[in-house]
């Protein structure tokens, strides 16, 4: 069942390569809209309700999750999904997954299992969500994973731009068995996600910053857009109160940042000449891009929130934190498995090092901030 008519480099759900797993589709769903649908019932996407971005879980209810990150960019995704004739369900598929495969305490806790997991194959949020999607979700009678499309798969494993080079050991396990020829790039539909992620944290981190007082609105007001934003709003609602002032500036820069990622690839789709998504695939760059000037404005906006919000003296604080709680939680569980839950342990039996600290892995990523730290305190309160 196609969706409303789509430009000819559109992903078309008719023609899709299926799920490893055949099933049999439903009339009134697209195999793309089935896709959506598993992956917000799956529990790995419940569980980044309580995953974070930049602050740990309990440090204030307003602040993004992963939960809500992944709403806001499946929602600008959608938008330039549609605007580029592109099919919106895919988008909003893969950008809906993009983050399963995240670990608590956001990037900190990434850096943390890449570490310790260096021995092992490694740690990547993107090859473990594939990890997540393929396997480690266990609800179905018929296979485990989600049996998502191959189109989705590709989407979520390298919707950056190709994989090169070594591979996380569970992004390698699952293209062994299934080609998501990780050379090429991805699905425009694929792109748009991965841009549309930028959008919204750029943007959502400047909210979240601001709140949390690591900056002021005079501070931003110096970085190229938002400046303009604020100018705007100040001519437009003089005397506007602190917070409405704050919001209305900061939604023109989103707005700036989605027409001109719409512009932008509306011409580069143009000008490449490409007639299918295997086109897109094949074409050796990316068709989904911010023009020349706006991505040299948000390398400024990204500097300026490495410096003041990711490296805060009160955010490396916390980074130190959690990361002692990462450091901790894996050897224990690594040398003793029989700590873990039963249904973690199954598969252990005869086991050797790398597939305990797999399973481990897997164990500590699927965990929520919240969970981590009622272990580790669970575990080594008495220490």
């Amino acid at each position: 069942m196609a969706t409303k008519m789509q430009a000819s480099f559109a992903s078309n759900p008719d023609h899709a390569r299926g799920r490893r797993l055949v099933e049999e589709e439903m009339s009134f769903r697209t195999c793309f809209q089935r896709d959506r649908d598993r992956i917000i019932h799956a529990s790995a996407f419940r569980r980044l309700k309580h995953k974070t971005q930049v602050f740990v879980e309990h440090e204030g209810d307003y602040y993004r999750t992963r939960l809500t990150h992944s709403i806001e960019v499946a929602q600008v995704a959608r938008t330039i999904s549609g605007a580029l004739g592109l099919n919106a369900e895919l988008t909003e598929a893969v950008a809906l997954a993009h983050d399963l495969g995240h670990p608590p305490f956001g990037h900190t806790g990434e850096d943390a299992l890449a570490e310790l997991m260096a021995p092992y194959g490694g740690f990547d949020h993107n090859a473990q969500a594939i990890k997540i999607v393929t396997d480690l979700e266990r609800h179905y009678a018929d296979f485990d994973g989600l049996n998502l499309t191959w189109e989705c798969l590709e989407g979520i494993a390298k919707h950056n731009g190709p994989v090169l080079g070594d591979l996380p050991y569970a992004l390698a396990e699952y293209d062994a068995q299934h080609d998501l020829e990780l050379a090429t790039h991805a699905s425009a539909e694929a792109q748009v996600a991965a841009l549309s992620d930028d959008i919204a944290y750029n943007n959502h981190d400047m909210h979240d910053g601001l709140r949390a007082g690591l900056f002021t609105d005079d501070d931003v007001a110096q970085l190229p857009m938002v400046g303009a934003a604020y100018a705007e709003v100040d001519v437009k609602y003089p005397g506007l109160d602190l917070h409405k002032r704050r919001h209305e500036a900061l939604r023109r820069v989103f707005g700036v940042m989605v027409s001109d990622v719409i512009t932008t690839s509306r011409d580069l789709l143009a000008e490449s000449g490409v007639n299918s998504v295997d086109d897109v695939r094949h074409l050796g760059r990316s068709v989904i891009q911010f023009s020349p000037g706006l991505w040299a404005d948000l390398q400024v906006i990204r500097k300026f929130l490495f410096t003041q919000m990711y490296r805060a003296p009160s955010v490396m604080e916390k980074r130190a934190e959690v990361t002692l709680v990462i450091h901790d939680l894996f050897p224990l569980f690594l040398n003793e498995p029989a700590q873990l839950p039963g249904e973690w342990q199954a598969e252990l039996a005869g086991a050797d090092k790398t597939a305990i600290a797999r399973r481990v892995s897997d164990y500590i990523s699927g965990m929520t901030d919240r969970f981590a730290l009622q272990e580790h305190l669970r575990i080594f309160a008495s220490d």
